[in-house]
Formats: structure tokens, sequence, C-alpha cells
């Protein structure tokens, strides 16, 4: 029988180009190369026999592991504790300053003894393009060559290494203070392995932590919960595209929402939605030029109009350098993690119409051109020609923010996040004396602020619901008061704080709405994003112990580095993709909120 690792046992190393998660075992499970949407080359995540995995642990009985990060960066150490002694194994992806020009791609594993004498064992079964093609393995002069489907790989390492027709491996003996060196390149087509980077580890290791150490310290939060915001922040950091600013939803593709269900997706995309919380989330930190390359990849976007004019000058969701995603497909050899399939490739939101998308992004760029360097004469044309757009359109049904497949319908939520293009662009023409009609942008954002209060608002509920005229609560409109729609002390919202209380708060986790209301099969899990949404909603609306203790207890659903999945199941255990960008942005935001709530007290 298969013994899976639990999403949560996992820790996140990256190099800002793509990601890695490491298991508590000291497993590789999950490795995209040379990006994040590129075909796995480790993938045993979601399959351990077909997907491939790099092993560096203990050969022999392992008393505990324990794995944490060393202080303020990326850099992941697995302890091992056995009966013959203690290893640690490093694992980091070199980054050492920003926008390198000369950047090279590699995984690095330092495995050190630290008392006794532990034998130990590697083995690398390098599975490229999803698990459909076996490495071939070819030693040279200063290491090993593994190809397939067009990757090139090479590995060194400071053991002998031995190879068979599609694995590495190695086996050896540290004593205190012994060590060993393995490093994983990825290289170009007439490349070979070279043992530059073995020589030059240490300053690696040090050049990497300091550039984390130096990042961070721009970071303006001072407040209560500096360890979970600043991993958070850490987290946002690696989810990042360096070379293009895109910022991706998570790194992996699906981990299911239900074990053994069919609520799979693949989040290795920008999500425009997600894109915008996160710009938000770095802004507020004081991470300004990650805001400013958001930003530039945005305007691309905004000033390009998308295929199909139903769906609006943007779309819901983009590949890394901007494109729309391949067409969705499935890999049917993949077993799936804990058995649940489909595992998909691509996502087939992109044609959905959610309209919420104009408010979020609108927004960001408000935010952008409230603390940041202000927005060009350019950007604001592209905001009016979105806005315009939104004017002739806010009233069509759409697939709302939770992507409800092959049901159309009039979401509150995208009404309001409407609402919020019309009203930040109002805003920023006030304040900056920027050209447009704002008295006819004004007459429709109120026509929608009436829809809402009227159709949006069910009376016996005494609650705002899912849709117009619905009878079914959504913990979207938790956001009211954070967007500024209404007033946190509004009788209405106070009314639909309880109302979300009484039918989707489960101590102080939260569900997006009830699961039986979108189309598909199966339960789901609370969603992190708005049990922080709850926290932050109890922070606006004066309840400061309520939040303050609803904030503690999500921080104890957070694994052991302080990562979160998109969700948490009934039983506590995380899952959903992983580590979600989502989830962490809204820490930071209820974090900072409470904080200043707490201060001003």
């Amino acid at each position: 029988m298969t013994e899976w690792p639990a999403i949560a046992d996992h820790g996140l190393i990256g190099d800002l180009r793509t990601c890695a998660l490491v298991s508590t075992t000291g497993t590789v499970n999950w490795f995209c190369a040379p990006r994040f949407d590129s075909p796995s080359i480790f993938g045993a995540l979601l399959d351990p026999e077909e997907g491939g995995c790099w092993v560096l642990a203990p050969d022999g009985e392992v008393s505990r592991t324990q794995q944490f990060y060393f202080p303020n960066s990326a850099v992941l150490i697995t302890r091992f504790l056995t009966p013959d002694g203690v290893i640690e194994v490093h694992d980091f992806m070199p980054v050492s300053d920003a926008h390198e020009d000369d950047h090279r791609q590699r995984l690095v594993r330092r495995v050190t003894g630290v008392r006794g004498t532990v034998t130990v064992r590697m083995r690398v079964d390098a599975r490229p393009d999803y698990g459909r093609c076996r490495s071939r393995t070819d030693a040279t002069e200063c290491g090993v060559l593994i190809e397939g489907d067009g990757v090139r790989l090479g590995l060194t390492g400071t053991t002998e290494l031995t190879l068979d027709e599609t694995t590495v491996q190695a086996e050896f003996t540290l004593h205190d203070g012994d060590s060993a060196l393995f490093i994983l390149e990825v290289l170009d087509d007439d490349e070979q392995p070279s043992p530059d980077s073995l020589d030059r580890t240490g300053s690696l290791l040090d050049a990497t932590t300091a550039f984390w150490r130096k990042w961070l310290s721009q970071s303006s939060y001072t407040g209560r919960w500096r360890e979970m915001v600043h991993r958070s922040a850490i987290t946002l950091k690696l989810l990042t595209h360096e070379p293009t600013g895109a910022i991706i939803a998570a790194p992996t593709t699906s981990l299911p929402e239900l074990i053994g269900g069919s609520r799979n997706w693949d989040y290795r995309y920008v999500w425009i939605r997600d894109a915008a919380f996160s710009l938000y989330a770095l802004l507020r930190l004081g991470f300004i030029d990650e805001a400013n390359a958001f930003v530039r990849w945005l305007s691309e976007r905004l000033g390009q109009d998308a295929d199909g004019a139903e769906l609006g000058p943007l779309r819901v969701l983009y590949d890394i350098d901007g494109n729309l995603p391949q067409t969705e497909f499935t890999l049917d050899h993949f077993s799936g993690y804990r058995d649940s399939k489909p595992v998909r490739v691509g996502n087939a939101a992109v044609d959905q119409l959610q309209l919420d998308i104009y408010g979020e992004i609108i927004d960001s760029v408000y935010l952008f051109n409230k603390y940041g360097p202000g927005i060009s004469n350019d950007a604001w044309s592209d905001v009016v020609h979105v806005v315009e757009w939104v004017i002739k359109n806010w009233d069509r049904h759409d697939a709302g923010m939770w992507e409800v497949r092959d049901r159309e319908d009039a979401y509150t939520s995208s009404r309001l996040m409407c609402w919020v293009a019309l009203e930040r662009t109002i805003r920023m023409a006030r304040q900056r004396g920027l050209p447009g009609d704002v008295a006819g942008w004004s007459a429709v954002r109120d026509e929608i602020y009436a829809r809402i209060m009227d159709d949006c608002w069910n009376e016996d509920l005494q609650a705002f619901t899912q849709t117009e005229n619905g009878d079914r609560l959504d913990a979207s409109v938790l956001l009211m008061p954070m967007v500024k729609f209404l007033s946190p002390a509004d009788p209405r919202f106070l009314s639909t704080l309880r109302a979300v209380e009484e039918h989707l708060v489960t101590d102080s986790l939260v569900f997006r709405y009830d699961p039986e209301s979108d189309g598909l099969d199966g339960e789901e899990g609370t969603f992190s994003i708005c049990s922080f949404w709850y926290v932050e909603a109890l922070t606006r609306a004066g309840r400061l112990d309520d939040a303050q203790l609803a904030l503690e207890k999500m921080f104890t659903y957070a694994n052991h580095v302080g990562l979160y999945a998109e969700q948490v199941s009934a039983t506590g255990d995380q899952v959903g993709n992983f580590p979600q960008a989502f989830t962490h942005l809204a820490l930071i935001s209820a974090a900072i909120n409470l904080d200043r709530a707490l201060d001003g007290r």
C-alpha cells in the first residue's frame, strides 16, 4: 500500500522562476523546470510510482524528523533523528541578487552529520513531462547527464554516484561534522555538468541567505505576528516570476480539495484576482519593487484586446508570459494525489466571464497610484477603456469569483467588485485631476449600489446573499466593508456577519458557501482566505477580542513551517493546491488591520 505524505508535510524552496516541494522525509516530491508551469520533472506528489522524485534520507530507522527554515530565508532544513545519530539536509535554490542576468537554475542539497554515525542513501529518479518520459543517465567527466523529452539536467556530487539506465544513486556514511553535497542543475542544450557549483556551495548558501534577509529587511511590518506575516511575504515572493513580474496562484496542480474527489485544478497560472490581492499585500508591507514589476506586467495585459469581446478586455487568468494557457487536459496515467482524479493541466476557467476581476485589478491600480510612484498616462487610458467596458456589462450573469462551472448567475460579489471598479476610477480621477466622464461613471456606480442594496439583500435572512434575489449565503460578502462599500457599523452588514457566523463559520473556519450550490460532486473544506476575511470583518466591526482569537486559531492550521494550502478539511488537514498565494495575502491583510485596531484601542 502506498504511503502518501500529507500535503502539509512539505516545505517550499525556489529561485523566483520555479519552486520545489520537499517533504519532511527528505524527498523532493514536486519540481517543475525551468518555470512554474513547465511539465514536472519530479511529480511523485501526484503519483509515487510514475511521477519521479529525489530521495535523500537515512538508510534505516528514523525516530523523528523536524523541518524548519533558516530564519528569515527560503533555505529549508530537514533534521533526521535516528538511533545512531542526527543529520541535517539543507535544501535551497540559489538566488544571490535581484534580476540576475546570468541566473543558473540549481537545486542544491547539502547533508551534514550533526551527531553520531549515520548511513545515508540518495536516489534521483527524474521523470520529465509529467512522468510520461523515462530519463536517460550518462556519466560524464564531472558528474551525470540526465536527459529526456527535451529536458537536460546535470547532477554533481561529492560522493560516488552509481548509475543505472534511468536513475542515479549513492550510499555513504556521515560522522559528526562530515557533509556531502549534491547539485541538480538545469542545463542548456550544449552544456555539460560542471563541478563549479560544488566548489562554491558554501558561498551560494551564504549569498542566498543574505539575499532573502536583505529582501525581507524592506518590510515595514513590526506588529504582533511578525513571524507569520514575514513567512507569508517570503511565500508570496517565492510565487513571483521575477523575469516577468507575474505572481502565480500556487506552484502545484490537482492537489484535491476533497481526497478522492474531482475538485482538482491547475493553479500554476496568474489569476488576475489573486495577483491583484497579492499586490495589495506587498504594497502594505512596503515591497514596492514587486508591486512595480507586477503593474508593468498588468499594463501589458490592459493594453491588449483579448480575443472574444464577450469576455471583456481581460481574461480571468494568464500564463507567466501573459498569454492564454493551453487548453485544459488530463494526465490519465497519473493516479492523482491519494487516488484523486483527474489530474489536470491547464485551466478551463480561462474561458469564463468573471466580472469581479475588474474591481480587484482597478483597486490594485488605485492602491499603486496611492502608495507607489503613480500610474502613467497610458495606464490611465487603459483603466478608462476597462471601465467603459464595465459600464456596458456589469449587470450580466457570470461564473462568479468562485469560478462555478457550467452555470452563470447574478453574483453579489461580481456586482460589488464592479462597483469598486467605478468607485476607484472616480477617486483616481478626482485625486489626480485625470480626464474622464466622472459624472457618467458616478451615475452607473450609484445604480450598481442600489441594485446590491435592493436585490442582493434578503429580508428573511437579514443578510446579503450569494446572488440577486437569492437565499444562499456566501463568505465573499464579508468584503463589503473592506472595499468601502458599507460601513462596518452598518446594521445590514452586522446582520450579514451574524448570518455568516451562524451558517458558514465553524470554530473560526469559514466555508465559502454551501458546496451543493456549485454544481460539482463531493464536499469541500473550509476556505482559508474566507477565514482570514472573517478575522478582518470582526476587526472592522469592532469585535477585536473575537478577531484576535479567530486569528490565533487560524495560525494553528498552518503547517510546521507556516504554509497554507487553499482549504482546511473537516479533520483539520490542509487540502487543495499548496501553498496558496490567496491564503497568505489574506493573512497579511488580516494581521495588519488587526494590529492597527489593537494599537488604537
